[in-house]
């Protein structure tokens, strides 16, 4: 790994410089081929499990835990940082692009509070899984580079075997890490902070008269168009805290999180998300929320004079509800095959979720079935619902807006995963990992949902959902 480690170097104050743990007898479980050879990285001269399980540290790398602020379900806390994560360093990827490298789960740091520093298996393979399926289905995210089991138990609810991911992302800079400067009144740090982000991720602002507002507004843009594509699959990240926001619009942090079955826009998977703060449909309203704290940390650099910071950021936090609607709709009509825009196709779209609510129609299968409806035969969708009323009278008028297209049933399955990370099948995957030392389910899961468009005979188990509404089903954070 050729590193080249601008915020070890530039953001000195930023961070804490620590080392790993030495687990007692890790095992490679997962190491992505693929990335890696993306990220220029070769694996001929280095021992993968000592490199990722954090027992050697390689050549260049300068390990260190990154310090930041959050709110957290909307109470704010004014220091959190990772806790039990190590960042080794930057590479430059063989496109030019500069790529954290990061373990998860490698010990204690000085962040740490009162937790251990460590990982289970169950959550890092449910990060593996779930980030590397998201980027299969071209969802901006962090992916994963490696999985290891460490060979020890660590204390939970019960015992449970402890693993390392290690993890990438194109920054880990967040908005807590702005709010943790913000707060302390650290303007000079603070500044520094958004120069640094500015030439990493949006390197255009500078050439703006107001290059801090410039990058309110370009990770405004970025999280509406991240939120959109969530919204277009029935994901759920369940713990959209400011300190799982990144600057660069990736989604970070799959503890809690999961894919929809069965449509309602309450739905709440995660543990720790008690009142719902979190849900489906809040999803684009906590980005917004979010972002309005991220405004907040920069008004000292947008400007001086208080008033004409606060006009000037709120304009764009009043339009990033329209920005997001205007994503909404490239992503439904992408996912409808349309080709041509129409006014009236976004009461279309909200149509049809009407139609599946209450109707426990399969998030996943239902868009797959208007593949089949474009080809004139709706059968496969009417046979989602319980009752056909709403549906029979919306097919009229989707069938009357698609008639100016072409294509469109091949769009709608270029466009439409097949497979997702059904709920049911990672449960049973990691159970299968943690209690039988059994990957085999793990394997076999990341490589159909890394495929998640190509049709496979014989799979169905993989593209159906549960065959009960499980209304109790939680996701933990694994902290």
């Amino acid at each position: 790994m050729q590193f080249d480690n601008t915020y070890f170097n530039k953001l000195n104050d930023f961070y804490a410089e620590c080392d790993a743990d030495i687990p007692p007898n890790p095992e490679l479980i997962k190491f992505n081929k693929d990335l890696a050879t993306q990220l220029g990285i070769n694996t001929k001269n280095i021992n993968l499990t000592s490199i990722f399980s954090g027992s050697e540290k390689p050549k260049g790398a300068n390990t260190l835990a990154q310090i930041y602020a959050g709110h957290q379900f909307g109470h704010f806390n004014p220091q959190l940082g990772d806790g039990r994560a190590l960042l080794l360093g930057e590479v430059i990827s063989k496109k030019g692009k500069r790529i954290d490298i990061q373990l998860k789960g490698s010990g204690r740091t000085p962040f740490s509070r009162n937790g251990d520093g460590k990982a289970g298996l169950g959550p890092v393979l449910r990060e593996y899984l779930v980030s590397e399926a998201m980027y299969a289905l071209g969802v901006p995210t962090t992916r994963a580079l490696a999985a290891i089991s460490t060979g020890e138990n660590i204390q939970r609810d019960t015992n449970k075997k402890g693993a390392i991911l290690t993890r990438t992302a194109s920054s880990h800079i967040r908005i807590g890490t702005f709010q943790f400067f913000a707060s302390r009144k650290e303007n000079s740090k603070l500044k520094k902070l958004a120069d640094y982000t500015i030439a990493r991720h949006y390197p255009d602002a500078k050439n703006y008269e107001n290059p801090y507002l410039e990058l309110l507004r370009n990770a405004a843009n970025n999280q509406a168009y991240l939120i959109s594509k969530w919204m277009g699959l029935g994901f759920i990240h369940g713990v959209m805290n400011t300190d799982n926001t990144t600057l660069s619009g990736e989604t970070i942090d799959y503890g809690p999180c999961a894919f929809m079955d069965f449509y309602d826009p309450k739905t709440v998977f995660s543990s720790i998300d008690r009142n719902g703060r979190y849900a489906f449909s809040n999803q684009p309203l906590i980005a917004r929320w979010n972002m309005a704290r991220l405004a907040e940390t920069l008004l000292p650099l947008i400007n001086s004079d208080a008033n004409k910071a606060i006009e000037a950021a709120t304009e764009i936090i009043e339009n990033f509800s329209d920005i997001y609607e205007k994503f909404w709709l490239m992503e439904m009509r992408r996912k409808f095959g349309f080709k041509k825009n129409k006014e009236s196709d976004a009461e279309l779209f909200d149509s049809f979720f009407e139609t599946m609510t209450n109707n426990q129609v399969d998030f996943t299968q239902s868009f797959c079935a208007l593949a089949d409806l474009a080809e004139g035969n709706p059968t496969k969708l009417r046979n989602l619902y319980l009752d056909t009323k709403l549906l029979d009278e919306w097919i009229n008028i989707f069938n009357k807006r698609s008639s100016i297209e072409k294509n469109l049933a091949i769009n709608i399955r270029k466009e439409n995963p097949i497979f997702i990370p059904r709920n049911h099948l990672v449960e049973a995957a990691l159970n299968a990992a943690e209690l039988e030392d059994d990957y085999s389910q793990f394997q076999q899961l990341l490589e159909i949902v890394t495929s998640p468009f190509d049709e496979r005979p014989n799979k169905e188990i993989y593209s159906n959902p549960p065959i009960m509404v499980n209304s109790d089903y939680k996701t933990f954070c694994g902290t």
